[in-house]
């Protein structure tokens, strides 16, 4: 069996439609995949629906939260879509998301870089608005030569002179939220380079709240960092997760480059009481 429980669709910033992330999946070769947007479970309804024979749909969503001062990312997976709490915490930095994409345009404007919301909006198409999307109309526009230029210092990258702080949860209510909803908490990429590396500590903090696992197959570990984190999991008893963290035309169509071993992601399931995977036979 071949689970993927990471990638994105235009419900965030994805390139590709839920329907067309489903057709890649099994095209991929995959048996699960888990949808994952940012902050939404838009989605969940348009991919269940496209569904090929054979694939099963894990209904999930990276949650946007803040330790420290550091962005930390939160994969929930198998809540109860309708539950309340949840359902307001998501709107909330939904909502701050927005501001603070508004906010990058017009200090993008202020440094000459001919980009508007409205470019911003119709890239996004609907979607949750994300720096990825204000980076697409910054190529469009000329101001840099690709999107991932748009993430450093230069610019939106922390410090950038376009750069504009947002609200977001801290993790250990993220988790709360997500285990009272029913579902399971994992950690997103922590050992990426590009992101603040996450002390030991702290995530063992998190596995204290109930963190149910941590991702440790991903496109941006490499395998001395896999094998730090994979003995981590294993300290604090926690799933040893995968996912490609595909992004579509973003990221390559890598959807399937990485996955989770059928025992942890059997671990996963039955740990979760808020809803069910999807399946067509």
């Amino acid at each position: 069996m071949r689970a993927d429980l990471h990638c994105h669709s235009t419900a965030s910033d994805g390139t590709g439609p839920p329907a067309e992330v489903m057709a890649r999946a099994r095209a991929a070769g995959l048996d699960v995949i888990a949808l994952t947007d940012h902050d939404t479970i838009a989605g969940h309804a348009e991919a269940a629906r496209a569904l090929p024979a054979g694939l099963t749909l894990v209904p999930g969503i990276e949650l946007s939260c803040r330790l420290r001062g550091h962005s930390v990312h939160l994969l929930g997976y198998l809540f109860d879509p309708a539950d309340r709490a949840l359902a307001a915490e998501c709107t909330k930095i939904r909502e701050h998301r927005i501001a603070r994409a508004r906010a990058i345009v017009d200090r993008l404007a202020g440094l000459g870089a001919p980009v508007t919301w409205e470019q911003v909006s119709s890239i996004a198409g609907g979607g949750v608005v994300g720096r990825p999307h204000i980076a697409r109309a910054m190529v469009a526009a000329g101001v840099i030569e690709s999107a991932a230029d748009a993430f450093g210092p230069e610019w939106l990258g922390a410090g950038g002179r376009a750069h504009v702080s947002r609200y977001a949860p801290d993790p250990a209510r993220a988790i709360t939220l997500i285990r009272a909803a029913g579902g399971v908490a994992v950690l997103a990429h922590p050992g990426a380079p590009a992101r603040w590396l996450m002390p030991d500590a702290d995530i063992g903090r998190l596995a204290a709240a109930g963190l149910a696992g941590i991702e440790v197959r991903h496109p941006d570990h490499n395998q001395e960092e896999r094998s730090r984190l994979a003995a981590l999991a294993a300290d604090l008893d926690v799933v040893a997760s995968g996912g490609s963290d595909d992004h579509g035309g973003l990221t390559g169509y890598r959807i399937g480059c990485d996955t989770i071993a059928p025992q942890a992601y059997e671990r996963l399931v039955t740990r979760a009481v808020g809803a069910a995977p999807v399946s067509r036979q």
